[in-house]
């Protein structure tokens, strides 16, 4: 199983480094969310501040569409997705792969939209040891929703329209736990992040144990 989320998340991650979608589409998306928050707020400079964690997840969340979307795209086109499903590999390492390459993706964004609030939002990240652990635990949890429904809606007609519907209400609990941990990490309040950090924990643990009972059921009916 292991080895065979290793070859399909070096596919995805090769194909990416090859064709820059991510590069030169997403993380522009993904700043200009930014951006916009930035000119709608700017005349609320201690509103903008507090809502730092929400604004940055909600950012995330929107660019996280893209990038789901574009990881199911690839096997959307001559019969690629037909071919991965008698390849051989377990559904369980095709899940985990595309969780991992989704997941590599994010986090690099996330690191991206961190320099961008401390830049336009004048946020100060005044606990790290909280920090990064919250947007690695929340990263792979939304990775793992995000392939569970991506799957799910990538056979349909209507997919484009369909996965943010499906999405984004199953991620609400995990914005929540992410936003209040991030604020935590941003306020330095480690104490009260610690809990939400769990949440978040519990959240990706069970997504992704889910995943890899029922994605070779879903991978077969897409």
């Amino acid at each position: 199983m292991w080895r065979d989320a290793w070859l399909v998340a070096a596919k995805d991650l090769r194909i990416e480094v090859r064709t820059r979608v991510a590069v030169n589409q997403i993380a522009p998306f993904a700043v200009l969310v930014l951006l916009l928050f930035a000119f709608a707020l700017d005349s609320e400079r201690a509103v903008l501040s507090r809502a730092t964690p929400g604004l940055f997840w909600v950012a995330v969340l929107l660019s996280a569409l893209l990038a789901i979307q574009r990881s199911f795209a690839l096997e959307a086109v001559d019969g690629v997705r037909d071919a991965l499903r008698l390849s051989g590999l377990q559904p369980a390492g095709i899940f985990l792969g595309k969780v991992a390459s989704v997941t590599v993706q994010l986090l690099a964004l996330e690191l991206l939209l961190a320099l961008g609030v401390v830049a336009l939002y004048d946020a100060e990240l005044a606990t790290p040891l909280l920090l990064v652990p919250t947007c690695v635990v929340a990263t792979v949890g939304l990775a793992a929703v995000g392939c569970l429904y991506g799957v799910l809606s990538a056979g349909q007609r209507v997919a484009e329209t369909l996965l943010p519907l499906l999405l984004l209400p199953a991620l609400a609990p995990l914005l929540l736990a992410a936003t209040q941990a991030f604020g935590a990490a941003v306020d330095g309040t480690a104490a009260d992040g610690g809990r939400w950090l769990g949440l978040l924990a519990a959240f990706a643990a069970a997504y992704v144990a889910i995943g890899i009972a029922t994605f070779g059921v879903l991978l077969d009916d897409g």
